[in-house]
């Protein structure tokens, strides 16, 4: 993994609030020269991702820190497999846990969701894409970490195309008005893609050019029925309400795209926990 510009910055936001004020409990017990070998592993079936950027936590909090993969992100780790072991100073090695933890639990969990939905879908030929509901400064790496789980990425950000939704078209006046506005502005290569709620409005998006239209909370009826009035004018995404158990059911013949905000909002922190070797027992001197 090549980290997204602005990692180092994120790692030290988290460092400054959970060790700004110091490591009091790890410093009091060890002395700078005290050594400790430790390693991650995880509590249950997963995809890991993130060892990087816990990797670079580690080292940020102390160089002499050493930090070695025992897997490689976006492979299927079983539950007990090590991901990560780490040497150096017993102090620094402590300082470092629940951060660089709280990074690789977060984006393990993301990949770890977007590989079930994924599974879900394979075969079927629709793709699974997710959303801008992502954690406020990390979406770039939530985003790498629905890529290691075998799902792709809808845009970034803003700016990467455009994506006319309810409140444009209201603003504007008309989905036609919208398209029309955005076609005139908008840079040549950039698609458009207009938020659909009705039969109606997928009608009027179909007759003002847009190239992909996004079927809005529609049950599977009203997906079929916007399906064969788009008849092939532009892409299908379908997008609201849906979930993990019913997510086939909006996997219908014409849909090429289903986007899932619950690939990041909603996934669960994986379970991965750091164990510190015991210190070998000094002999006596006889």
């Amino acid at each position: 993994m090549n980290s997204p510009p602005g990692t180092d910055h994120l790692i030290d936001l988290a460092l400054a609030e959970d060790a700004g004020l110091g490591d009091l409990t790890s410093r009091a017990l060890f002395q700078p020269e005290h050594r400790s070998r430790a390693f991650i592993a995880a509590g249950q079936d997963l995809v890991v991702c993130g060892l990087e950027v816990a990797a670079r936590v580690f080292v940020r909090v102390d160089p002499a820190l050493v930090v070695r993969a025992a897997a490689r992100d976006g492979a299927w780790v079983k539950k007990g497999g090590i991901v990560l072991r780490i040497e150096g100073p017993t102090a620094s090695l402590l300082t470092a846990e629940r951060t660089a933890l709280n990074f690789l639990q977060r984006l393990s969990g993301v990949a770890t969701q977007a590989r079930r939905f994924a599974d879900r879908l394979a075969g079927t030929g629709v793709r699974i894409v997710d959303t801008r509901k992502t954690t406020p400064g990390l979406r770039a790496l939530e985003k790498y970490a629905v890529r290691c789980g075998g799902a792709c990425n809808h845009r970034s950000s803003l700016g990467e195309h455009v994506l006319i939704k309810d409140n444009h078209i209201a603003a504007a006046g008309s989905v036609a008005r919208a398209v029309a506005l955005a076609r005139a502005a908008a840079p040549h290569l950039a698609k458009i893609e207009v938020e659909a709620k009705t039969l109606a409005e997928v009608r009027a998006a179909v007759r003002a050019g847009a190239e992909v239209i996004l079927l809005d909370n529609m049950d599977p009826a009203g997906i079929r029925a916007a399906v064969a009035a788009i008849a092939g004018a532009a892409i299908v995404e379908v997008s609201g309400g849906v979930r993990y158990e019913s997510l086939l059911e909006f996997a219908l013949p014409g849909v090429a795209v289903i986007s899932v905000g619950a690939l990041t909002h909603s996934a669960p922190a994986a379970d991965l926990s750091l164990t510190v070797l015991a210190a070998p027992r000094r002999r006596r001197a006889r």
